[in-house]
């Protein structure tokens, strides 16, 4: 396959989000005002409690066997070495960039939730439909191993997601209401200038403007900052000792319960339940195929959960209009979730396949490491901005960087699958 037409196979996906997203920015623009900040939080709620979970368990009831989950054993594991890989980037990236407090736990879910669904499940198939693919010449047999291979992606990125990520996304809500609640200010929030007018108004407003942290710091203080500056000291201390008081058994209990919430979510319910249902060759008898006599069970998810990307990214373009207008991050972060999505971790992600294989843990089949490889080269997962509209925190930053990642995505998915593909055949 020649350079050229991979790119239009790997480019048409991404092209595909930017036009629906441009969609929405219009209906959330002045000019439609249609999805407006109510009616993307009302969709949000829909998405997370009937669209998500149905695409979920369709996915999975209909796609995973018991033969499979033996012979494919690696990909949760080489998926869970992505979240685990970038959660580490990300969390090196903010001890070093040093972005807001309620940031954090943002952009370490940027560096570590990929696109693990929709877009494999249009990138893969594609590809095989291609001429002289490197993955079989029979084109239906690639095209349907791709599928399976794409679904329990989907499926299983979900869990991760839903899990890992919604975690990190509901701790960044908690602690920006907080924060909020309280007109408290961490120090990484701290407008450096500390101008007289800046803490004014921040008190005014009860909250703090945030500014790039790479403005120049003021060296002399004068007196009326000096108060400033140690009215602030008291509510930032009292921040700092509420986490510190906590005990061990205090913590543990925190997070067993925190844990037990996740596992309450309904798309995580969703995807337990489709993992039974797949693996139980009975249940699934009832459910999954033309002669089952529950199908309409399976058609109706299936028909709910189609509406789940479209949704999503309609209102990834409708937030796109806020933070087109300002965004709280600096360009060095966006720039380093860019890296490490896009440089990083693919050159991990082909040492990492070419390590499971060596040792022989994965099957012969090329198309199956090509989708492991892939799965360390996509832009982030659109279900953030899902997250971030639910727990109405960091929507303006999730747009800017969503626009970026998948901008620079429609080149680097490309040139990446080039790579794995020349690496495979």
């Amino acid at each position: 396959m020649g350079f050229l037409s991979l790119f239009l196979v790997a480019s048409m996906p991404i092209i595909q989000v930017l036009l629906i997203g441009v969609i929405g920015a219009y209906l959330a623009s002045g000019y439609s005002n249609v999805l407006t900040t109510s009616a993307r939080r009302d969709m949000n709620k829909v998405i997370f409690t009937v669209f998500t979970p149905s695409l979920v368990f369709a996915t999975l009831a209909k796609t995973v066997t018991l033969a499979d989950v033996i012979s494919w054993w690696f990909m949760p594991v080489n998926i869970a070495i992505t979240f685990m890989v970038g959660g580490i980037l990300g969390w090196i990236a903010c001890n070093i960039l040093k972005p807001p407090q309620h940031f954090r736990s943002l952009i370490i879910a940027f560096c570590s939730a990929g696109n693990l669904g929709n877009l494999l499940l249009i990138i893969v198939p594609a590809v095989c439909d291609e001429d002289a693919n490197p993955f079989g010449e029979d084109r239906s047999i690639c095209r349907s191993r791709g599928l399976s291979y794409s679904s329990l992606s989907m499926a299983l990125g979900g869990l991760f997601i839903w899990t890992h990520t919604y975690s990190l996304m509901q701790k960044a809500g908690k602690l920006y209401h907080k924060m909020q609640s309280k007109s408290i200010q961490c120090p990484a929030d701290i407008n450096e200038e500390n101008s007289v007018q800046d803490a004014e108004q921040a008190k005014e407003d009860g909250t703090a403007a945030y500014t790039d942290e790479e403005a120049p710091v003021s060296t002399s203080v004068k007196p009326g900052e000096q108060r400033e500056q140690n009215e602030m000291e008291a509510p930032l201390l009292s921040c700092q000792s509420e986490v510190a008081n906590k005990g061990f058994w205090t913590n543990l209990k925190d997070a067993v319960h925190q844990f037990i919430e996740e596992l309450m979510a309904p798309p995580t319910i969703s995807a337990i339940i489709g993992f039974v249902v797949g693996l139980v060759p009975w249940l699934k008898s009832l459910i999954i195929g033309d002669g089952a006599p529950l199908k309409v069970i399976q058609d109706s998810l299936q028909l709910m959960g189609n509406g789940t990307i479209p949704c999503i990214t309609l209102i990834l373009g409708g937030n796109l209009t806020q933070g087109l207008r300002k965004s709280a991050l600096k360009r060095t972060v966006i720039l380093t979730i860019v890296c490490i999505r896009f440089v990083i971790l693919p050159l991990i992600g082909i040492a990492v396949v070419h390590a499971a294989y060596g040792v022989g843990f994965l099957p012969h089949d090329p198309l199956y490491r090509y989708v492991l490889m892939v799965q360390f080269a996509l832009p982030p997962a659109m279900n953030i901005g899902t997250m971030a509209q639910l727990f109405d925190v960091g929507q303006e930053e999730c747009s800017v960087i969503f626009l970026w990642t998948y901008l620079v995505a429609a080149i680097a998915l490309t040139t990446w699958s080039t790579i794995f593909m020349s690496i495979l055949s």
